[in-house]
């Protein structure tokens, strides 16, 4: 497994995540979404992975001003505002390769494991 978990220090889902992979001795690379943003190519690997932006974006996100924006944009304008306004994003995004998962998910997180 290749897990990579990105999401906010202050984030009690990306706490819960981390405890979990550590509980079960599983290597992973923390990324901390305020410090080091998604590249475009993880971004779109994820939204591949979760069927699109939209399960990507977290409605009860903090900045409540660029949330109303995006939601207000035209179809394909969404997208590119949510790539470049990340705090938008539900934590964790927990990616093993291809795979990802948004939110906590250790019913998939243990079918990774058990593959």
């Amino acid at each position: 497994m290749n897990i990579q978990i990105f999401g906010s220090a202050k984030s009690f889902d990306t706490k819960k995540a981390q405890r979990w992979f550590q509980e079960r001795g599983v290597k992973f690379q923390y990324i901390d979404l305020k410090e080091k943003p998604m590249s475009r190519g993880e971004f779109d690997s994820v939204k591949h992975a979760v069927g699109g932006y939209e399960a990507m974006l977290d409605p009860a996100a903090k900045d409540k001003k660029t949330l109303v924006l995006v939601q207000c944009l035209i179809e394909y304008q969404r997208e590119d505002k949510l790539f470049e306004n990340q705090q938008l994003l539900k934590t964790p995004i927990v990616r093993n390769g291809p795979k990802a998962t948004i939110g906590c998910a250790p019913e998939v997180w243990e079918a990774w494991r058990q593959a």
